[in-house]
């Protein structure tokens, strides 16, 4: 089958089944409370859905510690209730992908329980073990502050484990051939049922070598290779979006230089300069993030995001930088975590400034890439710091000003509801911003459904265009002899910019704006001057009158009389 790149152009929903929508009252989001929930993000527009893991699980690490690949945890559901979800997006238009966590599983999978009675058992080899602890089992651990080591001794199997993250989730041995041929058939699985691809959790370490006597790991990139295959073989659209924050210069081994390997990733690497950009309003270091990853197959895309359900990672930023950004949006040390991140949900890091919100959301639907939107954040919604570690930002949904948000009815939800300050539920809900067209979910609404009628953001080549004040920011997309253009100020203050670009012949010197009514007209020296708002943004199509005639949501008329015609 040929590739259908659906994923080029499409905005993409993360949610958790526990705290998005509870059906059955018990305190816990469920399929069947998802399913009711199917015609809102229809209205909002998000193309696909990207669900956190949902398979039984002990839930010590939210459901990130799976117990059995092939299921669903009773709490959410049945299979047959994740099917009905499926065919519900399919009826709608809207794709599914689920988080594929195939590094590690939990202490209380039946493949472990096997693995730690012998070292005969058939699993045994399915995890890495060692005789002693390893020297060097304090290096490579992920959450500092919280965890130790990345060895812990099993006392049944009289050995050492290794797991790359908590030590109830030992790390599978990815380069066991069994255990490969194990991820291709739960994949195969999942895809029968109805998804269109995975997020595949912390790629860098599932494909790298594993062992007491690895010092630097050794990536093993025709893993991707080979799973990218078995997807086409399968399903010919189904794609994977890759977790892998590294550097720009290995972009093109997880991608592949034929656009083999890994059809999306997340680019880590321009998420944490964009949060040094607005915290220091100086666009230059998002230009060059941008530039650094600009390399990439021509089917491959980014996943571009604001936040995520992990914390803020600003492992990239030199320390000023990153110091810089704690100082903006994270100053107390509650709201940091592992040494490197923050772990605030965006509208309260933000001030709750809905200019710097807008701002922040047109930045991410412009950037290059497909648009990842974290559930919650089209209503503004606020974060918990009562709550450990990542916790925090992962408080249900808030649906109206019933008790617990309508979350659910159960007087026990699976997670405290913010029901005070600002952010509380019966200041912040989907209800409310339903009726006032000015609000945040209205407005996210538009935004999405102009992202997805510039088609030149996800297919098209761009350009950061050179201007003299360093808080604005122009990026211009050319594709199929169409072109967009983009502006942000990233400043409180207003800003009076002149600037030129390459127009084609006949255009008119007519900047188009797709926003609002204030067009722009090059001067005859062929210059637009625009003047942007505190934490402004324009997008702009490149057209003139010609093009104008062809579109029925533009006067037409008012554009003839601007331009000197009749």
């Amino acid at each position: 089958m040929i590739d259908d790149l659906w994923y080029k152009n499409g905005v993409i929903y993360c949610l958790s089944v526990a705290t998005y929508m509870d059906a059955n009252g018990d305190g816990v989001g469920d399929f069947k409370g998802l399913l009711r929930r199917l015609d809102y993000l229809h209205g909002l527009g998000i193309t696909a859905i990207w669900l956190m893991p949902f398979q039984p699980s002990p839930h010590r690490d939210d459901g990130y510690d799976i117990s059995d690949y092939y299921g669903v945890d009773p709490r959410y559901g049945t299979l047959g209730d994740f099917v009905e979800f499926t065919h519900g997006c399919k009826q709608r238009g809207i794709r599914v992908i689920i988080d594929l966590v195939v590094n590690h599983t939990s202490d209380q999978h039946p493949w472990f329980k096997d693995a730690r009675t012998s070292k005969e058992a058939h699993h045994r080899d399915w995890y890495v073990w060692s005789d002693k602890k390893p020297a060097n089992a304090s290096k490579g651990v992920v959450f500092p502050g919280v965890q130790k080591s990345t060895w812990t001794r099993d006392k049944e199997a009289g050995a050492w484990y290794f797991h790359r993250f908590y030590d109830f989730q030992p790390d599978l041995n990815t380069s066991n051939p069994r255990v490969q041929a194990e991820l291709l058939k739960i994949m195969g699985f999942w895809i029968q049922l109805g998804v269109s691809g995975f997020r595949m959790d912390a790629v860098p370490f599932v494909i790298g070598t594993k062992g007491s006597k690895v010092k630097t790991p050794t990536e093993q990139y025709n893993m991707l290779r080979s799973f990218r295959e078995f997807l086409q073989w399968r399903e010919g659209d189904a794609i994977i979006l890759a977790e892998a924050n590294v550097l720009p210069k290995t972009d093109m081994e997880y991608f592949g230089r034929d656009g083999d390997r890994m059809h999306m990733m997340f680019n880590f690497h321009v998420n944490q300069h964009l949060f040094y950009a607005l915290a220091s309003g100086d666009s230059r270091a998002l230009a060059k993030a941008l530039k650094a990853t600009k390399p990439r197959p021509a089917s491959a895309q980014w996943g571009m995001f604001l936040r995520n359900h992990d914390e803020l990672d600003l492992g990239r930023l030199t320390k000023a930088q990153r110091d810089l950004v704690f100082r903006c949006f994270g100053p107390d040390k509650d709201m940091q975590l592992y040494d490197r991140g923050i772990r605030r949900r965006l509208a309260p890091m933000l001030g709750g400034d809905r200019r710097r919100l807008e701002l922040v959301y047109s930045l991410m639907c412009t950037l290059p890439g497909t648009p990842v939107i974290r559930y919650g954040d089209e209503i503004a919604m606020g974060d918990d710091l009562s709550l450990p570690e990542r916790n925090c930002a992962r408080t249900p949904m808030q649906w109206s000003t019933e008790p617990h948000g309508g979350f659910t009815d159960s007087n026990k939800p699976v997670s405290p509801v913010i029901d005070e300050g600002p952010y509380g539920y019966e200041h912040v809900n989907v209800a409310k911003q339903r009726r006032d067209p000015n609000s945040m979910l209205n407005w996210t609404e538009r935004i999405i459904r102009m992202r997805k009628e510039v088609p030149e953001v996800g297919w098209g080549d761009f350009d950061v265009i050179a201007v003299q004040d360093p808080a604005v920011f122009i990026i211009r997309y050319d594709w199929r002899n169409n072109s967009v253009l983009f502006i942000h100020n990233l400043d409180d203050k207003p800003r009076e910019i002149a600037f030129s670009t390459k127009l084609p012949e006949g255009h008119g010197g007519l900047l188009i704006n797709l926003l609002a009514e204030d067009h722009s007209r090059a001067d005859k020296r062929g210059q637009h001057r625009v003047v942007l708002e505190p934490y402004g943004y324009r997008w702009y199509r490149v057209g003139g009158l010609d093009y104008l005639l062809k579109r029925s949501d533009i006067d037409t008329k008012a554009m003839r009389k601007n331009a000197g015609g009749r």
